[in-house]
């Protein structure tokens, strides 16, 4: 009996829909039903090395080690005591500005998320800083929250970023270009959320109480201070890259040096936080490229069961703007969002879109 691939395809995305729904890890869910339809519409026989194959490569692709060494570099970063200087610079520097602790806090998160490359450690770093102190000044807890959730998401973008190195796996594009292509960006889109809260803060007032306690010129120079630190492992790292003096993976055990050397001058290296470094990074190394393999998997699937060729000549024959094409792309994943982290849509849309 001959076996339409397009009806394969559309049951086996729906499929991994369900199964994610149920509870079941994307990678797990992707590469499950990926196999089971490389069986079908080719043969076990086919099926089966394929997924091993894929496996192996993953996990055995030397410029994969940028993932944990800058997964270590966001914790050495924050056993340093970094977060909590970078705060108290900010909010010297932005005291007098409207809403001037979540416009620090989004200051903070930029600059923090230079030496992090993760969006879930920049905001869980910067919020046990800087929502204590919102909460003191009598912050109103939806532009609190929401500057840190924001500010989080600046770790994505702004090199070292795990989205962009996952990307570029993906993709098979240059990481190094895409780190260096963030840098931008992530300084536009920082600034747009500073924006955002003045704003909204000249408009209610009482979200944000004016702190009124005076800091002079001299404080604020002092306290950049606290601001030399990231800027030097950023400019070091990603300007070594943009130089082609290292590759990712070399910027990234850089960075990692510098920031282990930093918490052992301070004195503030321990056991235990080497401890929590080292089974993070490993913890969420295994998780992307789980992921990587099981998008891979499931990319082969689709592949065959000719779906993103057949959307392509869908999305062509609408003969619509580009502007609408985006638009739909941005809906579906705006959908998503609100169910699935940022790595995990990558990595489940990328196979069609």
């Amino acid at each position: 009996m001959m076996v339409d691939p397009i009806t394969v395809g559309m049951l086996g995305s729906v499929c991994v829909f369900v199964l994610i729904f149920l509870g079941m890890h994307i990678a797990f869910a992707m590469m499950f039903v990926g196999f089971v339809g490389l069986a079908v519409l080719s043969s076990f026989e086919a099926a089966m090395p394929v997924t091993a194959s894929t496996m192996w490569e993953v996990g055995s692709f030397y410029p994969y080690t940028v993932i944990p060494l800058f997964i270590i570099m966001g914790s050495f970063a924050g056993s340093s005591g970094m977060t909590r200087e970078l705060y108290s610079s900010f909010e010297k520097w932005t005291r007098h500005v409207p809403g001037g602790l979540a416009v620090a806090t989004i200051a903070a998160c930029g600059a923090f998320a230079a030496v992090s490359g993760s969006s879930v450690a920049t905001a869980a770093a910067m919020g046990t800083v800087a929502l204590p102190e919102m909460d003191r000044f009598k912050y109103d807890p939806r532009l609190s929250t929401g500057s840190v959730a924001a500010g989080g998401t600046l770790g994505f973008l702004i090199p070292p970023s795990i989205g962009f190195v996952v990307y570029g796996m993906l993709t098979e594009q240059s990481i190094g270009k895409l780190l260096v292509s963030g840098i931008l960006p992530g300084i536009l889109l920082t600034v747009a959320y500073a924006t955002v809260v003045v704003i909204w803060v000249k408009m209610w007032p009482d979200a944000a109480p004016r702190n009124l306690e005076p800091v002079s010129w001299t404080e604020k120079v002092k306290a950049l201070k606290g601001v030399k630190e990231p800027l030097f492992i950023f400019l070091f790292a990603i300007g070594g890259i943009y130089a082609g003096l290292f590759t990712p993976d070399e910027a990234a055990a850089v960075g990692a040096t510098l920031l282990l050397l930093i918490t052992f001058i301070k004195r503030k290296m321990t056991g235990p936080a080497l401890f929590t470094a080292m089974t993070e990074a490993l913890r969420i190394s295994v998780m992307v490229l789980m992921l990587v393999a099981g998008a891979n998997v499931f990319s082969y699937f689709m592949a065959l069961s000719t779906i993103p060729m057949q959307a392509a000549n869908w999305v062509i024959s609408l003969q619509v703007s580009p502007y609408v094409v985006y638009a739909m792309i941005l809906f579906v994943y705006l959908i998503l969002g609100c169910f699935i982290d940022a790595i995990s849509m990558m990595v489940l849309t990328l196979p069609v879109v």
